[in-house]
């Protein structure tokens, strides 16, 4: 920077010495001063008074002069100018510094001071969870959940990161479930990074990916050959196997929920459950006349089921019941208030015989800290031998409580399934 030579100079001898050009003069009799600037740090005083009231101009463009000060982590060196002073010269120089114009200290002039606006970058972090996953009274274990927060990095449509979690309720066999556990959040994050909208696509990203999943299974299953698994003696293609699917989507604003199948998602909010899927069960009317359509049958044999044989309507894999059978998920969007308190999701071992809102006051009452902390589910007294053999993934106490009670109420039901429950806590202030 261009040193102005009376202001820089100090003492008497100093200062005659020195004759000061005209726009020095000018510089001098406006009190030209360069300082230090702190968005938020108040004007220190000089000798106890008041400074005068200065205008500031912190934000220089992006454009300014080749000379212009280096950003320095928030820290600017910016020019100040008196307001109690004003330019005294009608000289044509003096024009080149009208009144209410920053002054630069530059060697060259600068082109441009327009403002520079720094958006802030959001992020929310994961919210608490926990998970409780049981065989129950089943003779093997076929549901399988997956957990992935920030699955999905920040990127210009969604800056605060996406959070995963999904329940896989398997029949036939295990593998499908595993399968789904396996890849499924990462067919969803390949379809979510290809959105060129924030909010349109949500439904068919997820479409996208379900209908992915179901084509990797048929494909694996018929070319794979498979080892270690029951159902390698059932069929050798394994085409009997599926499993249903409950995924949710956490972000900072909305909850996005794909189900495909009779596992479930149910919010609680303001103290009342709000269920945001619906079981697709073979005797729902929309489903039954879907099956109808496509030249299906649901016969009634200990319920519901599509042919006699399968109890629900949509499913990922089942092949031998395809076009009868489908992988498409239903959608909802919801968006999360102030009013929300957690999501549960759970397999149909759950719900079976405990209701929505029955799950939701126990879930709340464990994260507000109503609820003794409960031990590990244990045997029943009805005589029925019940596999513990728990799965469990937490990040927090209070969420990990209320997973294992709704699986000890469900197993205290009589739950002839797998049980597998995910609680988060969508409260914002925690």
């Amino acid at each position: 920077m261009a040193e102005i030579c009376c202001g820089a100079a100090s003492g008497s001898d100093t200062a005659a010495s020195c004759e000061p050009s005209s726009r020095a003069a000018r510089r001098r009799r406006m009190e030209i001063r360069r300082f230090k600037f702190i968005a938020g740090v108040a004007v220190p005083s000089e000798n106890g008074n008041k400074r005068p009231k200065l205008e500031v101009y912190p934000d220089l463009s992006l454009r300014e002069c080749e000379n212009a000060v280096e950003n320095c982590g928030g820290v600017a060196e910016v020019p100040e100018r008196r307001l109690d002073l004003e330019v005294e010269d009608d000289s044509p120089e003096a024009n080149d510094l009208p009144n209410g114009s920053p002054v630069c200290l530059t060697s060259s002039p600068c082109r441009s001071l327009a403002p520079v606006h720094v958006q802030p970058v959001l992020f929310d972090p994961c919210p608490k969870y926990g998970m409780t996953s049981v065989c129950g009274r089943r003779r093997d274990m076929e549901d399988a959940v997956a957990i992935h927060p920030s699955f999905c990095p920040r990127d210009s449509l969604q800056p605060s990161g996406l959070h995963f979690f999904g329940v896989y309720d398997g029949h036939g066999c295990s593998h499908v479930a595993k399968s789904c556990k396996e890849r499924l959040h990462q067919l969803v994050k390949e379809e979510v990074e290809n959105r060129e909208t924030p909010t349109e696509e949500w439904k068919e990203a997820m479409e996208r990916s379900f209908s992915r999943m179901d084509k990797e299974v048929s494909e694996w299953s018929t070319d794979i050959p498979i080892t270690n698994c029951r159902c390698e003696l059932q069929t050798p293609q394994c085409d009997a196997v599926g499993s249903t699917a409950v995924v949710a989507i956490i972000t900072a604003d909305k909850i996005i929920v794909a189900n495909c199948g009779d596992s479930r998602a149910v919010l609680s909010r303001g103290g009342k459950a709000v269920p945001l899927s619906t079981d697709h069960k073979p005797d729902r009317p929309d489903e039954l006349s879907r099956i109808q359509g496509a030249g299906g049958r649901v016969i009634y044999w200990d319920g519901a089921r599509v042919l006699g044989v399968l109890a629900m309507s949509r499913a990922i894999g089942d092949n031998y019941l395809k076009p009868y059978v489908i992988s498409e998920p239903e959608v909802t969007i919801t968006d999360r208030t102030e009013e929300d308190e957690c999501l549960i999701l759970a397999s149909d071992g759950l719900w079976d015989v405990v209701s929505n809102d029955t799950a939701c006051s126990i879930a709340r009452k464990c994260i507000d800290g109503q609820a003794p902390s409960s031990p590990p589910p244990s045997p029943g007294n009805s005589g029925d031998a019940v596999k513990v053999g728990i799965a469990g993934e937490t990040s927090d106490k209070a969420c990990s409580d209320a997973s294992v009670l709704l699986t000890k109420v469900a197993l205290a039901r009589h739950s002839t399934d797998n049980v597998s429950v995910v609680v988060i806590d969508l409260k914002k202030d925690t």
